[in-house]
């Protein structure tokens, strides 16, 4: 155990609803100071960067409240409980674009955001994929699926105008380590 770590004196949900947590712990510091911390929990997710045959890419385009505006992005979603991140993946994609993948394979895992998070993104490749019927969609989810090039999703991040963080990280890993 690290000299830096805090120790956990009490923890209790002080906000829950469908999909994360608000956790409230009292914690002790290493110097012996009490305070308290507040983090977001939630079921560790995957994003999934899927081309199809054509080396094409599936994007998905959604309303995302939180930033009040539409988003262009890669799909993505919460492991249900019992799930590993590949069956997690392939059931992602195939409810949110109505897509399979043919191949799919690890690409990397993160904490994105660890200060004020306990989530986990696993990140996958999928290739070869084509339309294999419709979407299923959750009940808050309106996304409407296209495909484009690789180069271009880069130029986005480049630019900035592509703003979605998971969809940055996995074109970023690609175009770094696979691509």
């Amino acid at each position: 155990m690290s000299d830096r770590a805090w120790e956990t004196l009490d923890s209790q949900l002080a906000y829950t609803c469908d999909g994360f947590d608000i956790v409230n712990e009292r914690i002790e510091l290493p110097d012996g100071e009490e305070g308290e911390f507040d983090y977001l929990s939630n079921p560790e997710s995957v994003v999934i960067l899927p081309f199809t045959t054509d080396e094409e890419v599936v994007v998905i385009d959604e309303w995302r409240q939180a930033v009040k505006r539409e988003n262009r992005g890669i799909p993505a979603g919460s492991m249900e409980p019992g799930e590993d991140p590949e069956r997690a993946a392939r059931r992602e994609l195939r409810e949110e674009t109505g897509y399979e993948a043919g191949e799919l394979e690890k690409l990397c895992a993160f904490e994105p955001s660890n200060g004020l998070s306990n989530s986990v993104f696993h990140y996958y490749v999928a290739r070869d994929c084509e339309r294999s019927g419709e979407q299923s969609l959750d009940a808050n989810e309106t996304i409407d699926v296209t495909t484009t090039n690789f180069d271009e999703l880069l130029a986005g991040v480049r630019s900035s105008e592509l703003k979605d963080g998971r969809t940055a990280t996995a074109i970023l890993y690609y175009a770094l380590f696979e691509g």
